[in-house]
């Protein structure tokens, strides 16, 4: 009689190298999103990570930040695409147009809702928005697909309630 002695195995942290994570469909939409805004051709011959740079903000580039801050445009304007980028993942799963909507105060605190109009699939309370950024691609990515999955999860958990009207 043998008798399992193994022990339980933890799940194992799968590391994606940038080039898999360039192809993760949440990072797809944001680069699509991002060459959308390029109208006179600047950006053109530049890759996929540099435009997605201004997204990565290290530790130590956090530090050197202040800790209170107003948020300058293209901050805004970045964090308005990376909350597109998540609207358009959801509408494309779940075939339910949604909107981001933020409301934002001067001094970076604020919220972003993403609605079908009836019901609001991600809730998001936002803070020291001008220091947005994540420490690499990978938790840029796991961002953007949490955001992602909790809005599909809502949709399909109210599907009557969110295709409403429709």
């Amino acid at each position: 009689m043998t008798t399992d002695t193994a022990t339980p195995t933890a799940e194992a942290k799968v590391v994606r190298t940038d080039e898999e994570l360039l192809q993760a469909p949440f990072i797809r939409e944001l680069i699509k999103q991002l060459r959308a805004q390029d109208t006179h051709g600047t950006w053109e011959g530049k890759s996929d990570l540099t435009l997605l740079a201004p997204y990565i903000l290290t530790p130590e580039q956090r530090r050197e930040m202040p800790m209170m801050g107003d948020p300058d445009p293209e901050t805004l304007w970045r964090l308005d695409l990376f909350h597109n980028a998540v609207g358009l993942c959801i509408e494309k799963a779940t075939k339910c147009m949604v909107s981001p909507m933020t409301k934002m105060s001067h001094e970076g605190f604020g919220r972003t809702v993403l609605t079908t109009g009836r019901l609001i699939v991600v809730n998001r309370h936002l803070r020291d928005v001008h220091r947005f950024g994540y420490a690499s691609l990978a938790k840029l990515a796991e961002a953007g697909n949490k955001l992602v999955t909790e809005g599909i999860g809502m949709v399909e958990k109210y599907r009557e309630v969110a295709t409403w009207g429709a």
